[in-house]
């Protein structure tokens, strides 16, 4: 059998990312899809099934044109597990997937909130992954790797945490630190670059080879997928839509710079003038029950509710129109808490950002809505976490065996 070492490590890439993006694929329609020779798609897919990554599936789906039974392949399931998780401001939210993208389990863990020190959140983490083990019924030791999903801004690939509200410092070294907690391979990502993995393997992005995904909520945040890969700039900080500047000497963003689009469009920036708004009974509660007290006062016709809502639509599109002209992407899709209120992505938000952006015959592009809840969020960051193990696993093929193996 010829050796993986001799097609290639980037042939094992290609078939397995021709792989997942169908539940079960023919070998025939892996080399079509790849442009790979039959001979390599063969010998790539007996050395995965060797090293136990993908499997036959059953059954056949009818006769090749050389009158051959044509047998399908699939992930197998059971070669890996992982775990996604969010970090929310008062919850940690996980999922646990196996290697084909299966959902095991989800769970939610309660956490106090605010600006923590980095061994708490550790072990807050932790304590998360244990409840999501035991509601997936397994051990700890049979997770082959984790990825937490942090707002701020993350330097996945050095799982450095530069600044984020979560913590009480900044720069801070999640993954050396997580990894006192975990034997297996962790990783730590921006939480928007969540939601465009959630949209690329499970949700409208499945079909396409680039989009964009907008996520507002307590921030502005973006994901970028060029060529089904995320984009994450040189150094890694690329893609922060929210830190944009709209305005000289502007709004106090919490990033502690001024001017931010996000200090004009996110839950606080609009929470900021809402007590010209609400009485003293809707002044209590949490951002999100205010949030909503005010979106009710703009529903029961509260012109100045009413305009607070229009303006951050206003710089919304206009934020919009930005990434139309910079990326022209096909797809926009916009989520987060935020999308339950429609003044922040109506026609007038779309009409501001068509006024905006560069004028063309073509149509512009596609902007959905698509509200996902936390979980959704951990599903992102449980796909990362499989990219991440799917790569070790690769490096590995075509390595000499022991007499044990």
């Amino acid at each position: 059998m010829p050796n993986l070492a001799e097609a290639g490590p980037s042939n094992a890439a290609l078939v397995m990312a021709a792989m997942r993006s169908a539940p079960e694929i023919a070998r025939v329609d892996i080399s079509r899809q790849t442009g790979l020779s039959p001979a390599t798609v063969t010998a790539v897919t007996s050395e995965l099934i060797l090293a136990g990554l993908i499997e036959d599936a059953p059954g056949v789906t009818g006769p090749t044109r050389r009158g051959r039974p044509r047998v399908n392949l699939r992930i197998r399931g059971c070669a890996h597990r992982v775990i996604g998780a969010k970090l929310a401001d008062r919850t940690i939210t996980t999922a646990v997937l196996d290697f084909a993208g299966k959902t095991l389990a989800e769970a939610e863990y309660p956490i106090p909130g605010g600006g923590m020190s980095p061994d708490r959140v550790a072990t807050y983490v932790a304590k998360a992954v244990q409840d999501a083990c035991g509601k997936a019924e397994m051990r700890l030791e049979e997770i082959s790797g984790i990825c937490l999903g942090v707002a701020g801004f993350v330097d996945g690939p050095r799982g450095l945490v530069h600044w984020s509200r979560a913590f009480d410092r900044r720069d801070v070294r999640l993954t050396e630190l997580l990894s006192r907690h975990f034997a297996c391979p962790v990783f730590v990502e921006n939480d928007a670059n969540l939601i465009a993995m959630a949209e690329l393997w499970f949700g409208m992005g499945r079909e396409k080879r680039d989009f964009v995904t907008v996520t507002l909520e307590n921030g502005l945040g973006m994901g970028i997928v060029i060529d089904r890969k995320l984009y994450r700039g040189s150094r890694r900080r690329g893609a922060e839509l929210g830190h944009t500047k709209v305005a000289l000497d502007g709004a106090l963003c919490s990033c502690g710079q001024r001017g931010c689009l996000e200090a004009y469009v996110a839950e606080y920036a609009l929470l900021r003038e809402a007590n010209l708004v609400l009485d003293a009974g809707q002044r209590l509660g949490d951002a999100g029950a205010r949030m909503d007290a005010l979106y009710a006062e703009a529903r029961g016709g509260n012109a100045r509710a009413l305009e607070i809502f229009r303006r951050a639509g206003r710089m919304f599109g206009l934020g919009l129109a930005n990434v139309v002209n910079i990326f022209d992407p096909s797809l926009i899709v916009l989520s987060g808490t935020a999308m339950r209120y429609e003044y922040l992505y109506d026609e007038a938000v779309m009409a501001e950002m068509r006024a905006n952006i560069i004028k063309v015959d073509d149509a512009p592009p596609d902007v959905r809505v698509h509200e996902w809840g936390d979980v959704l969020w951990a599903k992102g960051a449980a796909a990362l976490a499989l990219e991440g193990i799917t790569e070790l696993a690769l490096a590995s093929l075509g390595q000499p065996r022991s007499a044990a193996e």
